[in-house]
């Protein structure tokens, strides 16, 4: 029976990059964030959620709306755009798909900006119930490496790239006995946010197979 966990830190990630730099959203984006302060207000956006970013290189520049009430926040600038989304869960999939299209297609429409590659993230802090959490991770380390030292292991990390996914499985820094599950995937710039959403659930459940937990839903 796959070891029952709980999942109390989550993140969702949606980035956007975009063809060609929009230099207008780093120096003259008045009309832009307008639009998308517009589109975001069934949201409960306001005027103080509203931030511009200075700091850091003009790829990192532009502007961040924050949901509070939604926990999540929308940034953009010259680069492309960023979503993000705490305590996300598959229950509120429909809710955040729509508020990223929102807020996508009204910086899309004022900016006229194209989409060159789209990119996810899921992160978690699983929490085990009974198991401890190296006795999971331990599994995926070699045997020879496993072997230098005759001590209890205290600690393993796995890293995998590929060429449009990533994975990271590691102990969690803000959770007692919990791993740290991050699954990254690009996407081309045609997909639909509903079938990242197919695609990105497929992966967690292999990856939870994998590790051979299994959530605990109250």
């Amino acid at each position: 029976m796959p070891e029952q966990v709980t999942i109390p830190i989550s993140f969702f990630e949606y980035a956007a990059d975009f063809e060609v730099p929009l230099m207008r959203l780093w120096m003259d984006r008045v009309p832009i964030v307008q639009a998308v302060f517009n589109a975001l207000r069934p949201w409960n956006v306001l005027l103080d959620n509203v931030e511009a970013v200075t700091a850091g290189k003009p790829s990192e520049q532009g502007v961040n709306i924050k949901l509070p009430v939604h926990r999540s926040s929308f940034f953009f600038g010259p680069a492309g755009c960023k979503f993000v989304k705490e305590a996300a869960d598959w229950a509120s999939a429909e809710e955040i798909i729509r508020l990223v299209q929102t807020a996508r297609e009204a910086l899309l429409a004022s900016s006229g900006g194209v989409i060159s590659v789209q990119r996810t993230a899921i992160s978690l802090h699983a929490q085990l119930k009974e198991k401890e959490f190296i006795d999971v991770l331990k599994r995926f380390i070699s045997p020879s490496i496993a072997g230098l030292h005759d001590e209890r292991m205290t600690a393993a990390a796995t890293i995998i790239r590929w060429q449009k996914h990533r994975l990271v499985l590691d102990s969690s820094a803000s959770v007692a006995n919990a791993l740290f599950v991050r699954l990254e995937r690009d996407f081309d710039a045609g997909v639909q946010l509903e079938e990242m959403a197919s695609e990105l659930r497929k992966d967690e459940e292999v990856v939870f197979k994998l590790l051979d937990i299994e959530e605990v839903v109250s």
